[in-house]
C-alpha cells in the first residue's frame, strides 16, 4: 500500500474538511488540545471561553499548523451567549458539525466543609453549561438536520469516583448519565451523543489536588506510570468526531487512562 494510498484512506475515515467544529472550553490546557486535534483534522474550529488571551493564543497555534480557527467569547454558563453563537453561526451560513462540552472547574474542598457558592459554582460549570450548550447547539443540529457529534467531557471519576473531587465526581458521573440518554433521544436524527473520560492529564483545575502523597498513589495504581499528555487524547476525539470512523458510535464513554481503570490491587 502507497504512502499516498494510506493518507488518502486515514483522510476518508478521520478527515473533517469541511465541518465546523465548536470547543467550549477550548482556552483550557485540554480544550486546546481538542481544538488543535479537531483543527488538524480539517474543520474550521471555534475556540470558545472567557480567557480572551488563552483563546488567540489557541487560534494562533492551529493557524500557524495550517489550520483554520478562530475566536468566540463566551461563558459557557450564560444561555444567551451560547444563543449568540448560533446566530453567528447562522450569519456565517455555518453548521456545527461537532460540538465539544469542555468547560470544568475543580476544588478538593474535604465534603462537610463545601459551602452552598462552591457546590452551586462546580455544578454551574460542569453539569449546567453542559445541558444549555447540548440544548442550544442540539436544537440547531436538528433544525439544520446535521448530522452531527456531541462529545462531553468528563472525567475518570465519573466511573470510579475519587476522593477529595466529591461535587466534581458527582457532576461528571452526571454529564455520563446525560451523554447517554441524549444519545438515545437523538439517534435516529442522525446527532450522535458520546463522552470522553480522560484519567490524569494534569491542568488548572487539578493541579491544585496533585499533592505529593497523591501523585505517589496515582502512580501505584496507573500501569503506565505516567500522568497523560493532552495530545494524546486527541485520537479518541477524532474518533468521536468523525462522521465515518465513528458512524456508529453512540452514547459511550470512553476512558483515557493509562490502564488506572484495569488495576485493581
Amino acid at each position: 500500500m502507497s504512502d499516498s494510498h494510506s493518507e488518502s484512506y486515514l483522510s476518508d475515515l478521520f478527515g473533517l474538511g469541511g465541518n465546523t467544529a465548536i470547543v467550549i472550553g477550548g482556552t483550557g490546557v485540554l480544550g486546546g488540545a481538542f481544538s488543535e486535534a479537531l483543527a488538524g483534522a480539517g474543520a474550521h474550529t471555534i475556540v470558545v471561553g472567557r480567557n480572551v488571551d488563552n483563546g488567540n493564543a489557541c487560534v494562533e497555534r492551529i493557524k500557524t499548523q495550517g489550520g483554520s480557527a478562530e475566536f468566540f467569547s463566551a461563558d459557557s454558563t450564560a444561555k444567551g451567549d451560547l444563543e449568540s453563537l448560533v446566530s453567528y453561526l447562522r450569519d456565517q451560513n455555518r453548521e456545527a458539525n461537532v460540538l465539544v462540552n469542555g468547560a470544568g472547574i475543580n476544588s478538593a474542598t474535604p465534603f462537610v466543609e463545601i459551602e452552598e457558592d462552591e457546590w452551586e459554582r462546580i455544578l454551574d460549570v460542569n453539569l449546567r453549561s453542559v445541558r444549555l450548550a447540548c440544548q442550544v447547539f442540539g436544537r440547531f443540529m436538528l433544525e439544520k438536520e446535521t448530522r452531527g457529534s456531541i462529545i462531553n467531557i468528563a472525567s475518570l471519576s465519573a466511573v470510579i469516583p475519587l476522593s477529595r473531587v466529591f461535587t466534581y465526581s458527582l457532576t461528571k458521573a452526571a454529564v455520563v448519565n446525560l451523554t447517554k440518554n441524549l444519545a438515545r433521544e437523538w439517534a435516529t436524527s442522525g446527532i450522535r451523543v458520546n463522552a470522553l473520560s480522560p484519567g490524569f492529564f494534569p491542568a488548572e483545575q487539578n493541579r491544585k489536588v496533585l499533592t505529593p502523597d497523591r501523585v505517589e498513589s496515582i502512580m501505584r495504581h496507573t500501569p503506565m506510570d505516567r500522568f497523560g499528555s493532552p495530545e494524546e487524547l486527541a485520537g479518541a476525539i477524532l474518533l468521536m468526531a468523525s462522521g465515518r470512523a465513528g458512524s456508529f458510535l453512540t452514547g459511550e464513554n470512553i476512558v483515557v487512562d493509562g490502564g488506572f481503570t484495569a488495576m485493581t490491587i
